[in-house]
């Protein structure tokens, strides 16, 4: 259930309104998704949109920038940039789904229509889209699996940053991510597809997902144990 809309956090400049969408979480509580009242908040009830979903606006330029820049501030280890940023301008969708049909066909020249179709769909869905590629230095002394973790942080700290200029964006992998032709695309030698950073203005109320029990998730280690 739509419930109005709240601004950015008092004194962020070019902030957008978001919509405050509220939902039933238990008894005497509610919920609304990407809360800015405070930056606490906006990551206690952070949610992604479906791409899908997503409509116009998006970032503009210099709002894109910004997230881009804030994707760049997550922890890595030796100082290595192990991620790049490969923007699909809205001009060049149509060319990226023509190479991952093109791809796609190579691998399953039998594929039928409706793959096809959500090949088109994910190609070209919401307004902005952004390839975050895992790019670790192979001769660094820094493991290459701290150097995908900060990668795997960049795609995180790009959906804060753009939900915190009021948009929603979704974080998602599936066959393109796996694709070798894709992968030689946009990457180098030893790079990988962290995912598919999609951006835009929600075009529906956002609903909850199942989330794990507190207790399921943490533990307090007991200490050493005498045996």
């Amino acid at each position: 259930m739509q419930t109005g809309r709240i601004d950015a956090w008092q004194g962020c400049k070019n902030r957008l309104p978001l919509p405050a969408i509220r939902i039933h979480i238990g008894k005497g509580k509610r919920l609304t998704f990407n809360d800015l009242t405070s930056p606490i908040s906006l990551i206690e009830t952070r949610r992604s949109g479906k791409p899908r979903d997503m409509i116009e606006p998006g970032p503009d330029p210099a709002q894109l920038d910004r997230i881009l820049a804030a994707a760049m501030r997550v922890p890595d280890h030796g100082k290595l940039a192990p991620w790049r940023f490969v923007v699909i301008d809205s001009d060049k969708r149509e060319a990226f789904a023509t190479i991952l049909r093109a791809a796609y066909l190579e691998e399953k020249p039998e594929a039928g229509r409706l793959e096809l179709e959500a090949l088109e769909q994910f190609a070209t869905q919401s307004p902005t889209l952004v390839i975050v590629v895992s790019a670790p230095t192979s001769d660094s002394k820094i493991p290459l699996w701290e150097q995908q973790l900060s990668a795997g942080a960049a795609c995180t700290m790009m959906l804060h940053a753009a939900h915190a200029l009021g948009f929603v964006g979704s974080w998602l992998t599936g066959w393109p991510a796996y694709s070798k032709t894709i992968e030689r695309e946009f990457g180098g030698a030893g790079d990988r597809i962290a995912g598919f950073v999609f951006m835009g203005s929600p075009g529906r109320s956002l609903s909850e997902r199942p989330r794990p029990e507190f207790e399921a998730i943490v533990s307090h280690w007991p200490g050493k144990i005498e045996g």
